[in-house]
């Protein structure tokens, strides 16, 4: 299901905006289509999370692969229409609806996954990953390929029947989890000073996935004059340091969960070198050279999935400490922040890029964006260092009072 539904998220890349530009669409329509995926993906992530219970996680992911599915195949068929406002305000429509379909998927299968393996919350969002990753790789040059050979319904339709696929499969295999409607509310859940810096941590490491997506390959055939067939081998460095990583950390941070804030701190800090030396920024006076940057983009994919996988069970196993109830209710606010975070990101860091290249250049861009990265991270690491100073100063009085109580209670005995 990951793997089809970013495929279809990515599929755009290589021809829509060219057949948008030929139905009337200008780059900054074409920009807002892509953009208001994001923003919708997070508003139905927010409202799926708050009502898992009382919708049923499985139906929620069944339903939610039923209308993806379906809007992917009638995406395919919006090159029939009449080209200004219809083929616009449709392309909208079908692509909002999408978002609110993955939005649920999202929600609902997080969510399962985290109640089927509690003991090993990382190592399975991890394996997800994988299939994350390689739709993100596979989506572009399949599309590509597909739209070349056979034009532009079929890439669209092929995918759409592949996820519609996965709906009596997923219906058959998937267990139905019950649970009463939780106590807690969601503001309580995001207002807890830990779960609100994951938060942020979240939206800093998607912003910069989505921050490369309108600019990177601008600036690949600007500096080294690559023909546009290679400027996706480019991603490729990233996006498979990325899946590859990603099940590694999972694994360690479930078998070693001490690990996770390391993880989450050292992450964000070599993410935000990375993308100082992605240009390299001027100031370094080092040379652009394309080996460099893809070698900066492999290191980024280890760096991402360093710091993003354990950021689901850190914001879990907060709430549990919290008195969040353990069960299903609780996954859903759980799964339903994460993805709305990633989706505050996702629509910001295609912006801020955009608005940041045409300005200053994507040196200096993506220095900037580096560091709200080493922000994160910095801010992060001083609230584990204030966390630790906090439980050690609490447990210190504990032993002190322990050992005059025993004293007392021998004392009388001893005379």
């Amino acid at each position: 299901m990951n793997l089809g539904c970013m495929m279809a998220y990515s599929i755009l890349g290589p021809f829509f905006p060219h057949e948008a530009e030929k139905k009337g669409a200008s780059n900054t329509m074409i920009g807002m289509i892509f953009g208001c995926y994001a923003l919708f993906e997070l508003l139905a992530s927010l409202v799926f999370g708050k009502y898992l219970v009382y919708i049923g996680a499985k139906f929620m992911l069944i339903a939610g692969m039923f209308v993806s599915g379906g809007v992917i195949i009638l995406f395919g068929v919006l090159d029939q229409l009449p080209k200004g406002p219809i083929f616009i305000v449709m392309c909208f429509l079908v692509r909002i609806v999408d978002a609110i379909g993955f939005g649920a998927v999202i929600t609902a299968s997080s969510s399962i996954l985290a109640k089927a393996f509690p003991n090993n919350v990382a190592t399975v969002l991890g394996s997800l990953e994988v299939f994350s990753g390689l739709g993100l790789v596979l989506g572009p040059p399949l599309g590509g390929f597909l739209y070349q050979s056979f034009g532009y319904e079929v890439p669209f339709i092929l995918l759409g029947c592949i996820v519609l696929l996965m709906v009596p499969l997923n219906l058959y295999l998937l267990p139905s989890y019950e649970s009463d409607p939780g106590e807690h509310l969601f503001w309580k859940l995001v207002t807890l000073p830990k779960v609100g810096l994951i938060a942020f941590v979240i939206i800093s490491l998607s912003s910069c996935f989505g921050f490369l997506d309108p600019i990177l390959s601008l600036f690949v055939l600007e500096k080294f004059n690559l023909p546009a067939g290679y400027v996706g081998l480019v991603f490729l460095g990233l996006a498979l340091s990325y899946a590859i990583s990603s099940p590694l950390f999972g694994l360690l941070s479930d078998k070693k969960p001490h690990l996770r804030k390391w993880f989450l701190v050292f992450g964000n800090l070599i993410t935000a070198g990375c993308y100082v030396l992605l240009g390299p920024v001027p100031i370094l006076h080092i040379k652009s050279q394309l080996w460099l940057l893809v070698l900066v983009l492999v290191v980024n994919g280890v760096s991402a999935g360093m710091s993003i996988i354990p950021t689901f069970p850190e914001i879990l196993s907060c709430a549990y400490e919290n008195g969040f109830e353990e069960g299903i209710s609780t996954l859903g606010l759980v799964s339903g922040l994460v993805s709305a975070m990633w989706s505050v990101g996702a629509f910001m860091g295609p912006l801020l890029g955009g608005f940041l290249y045409e300005k200053i250049g994507f040196q200096w861009a993506a220095a900037i964006q580096g560091l709200w990265t080493l922000i994160s991270g910095l801010v992060m690491g001083l609230f584990y260092l204030w966390e630790y100073s906090t439980t050690t100063r609490r447990s210190k009085p504990q032993n002190i009072v322990g050992t005059e109580e025993e004293q007392a209670a021998l004392l009388p005995n001893e005379i």
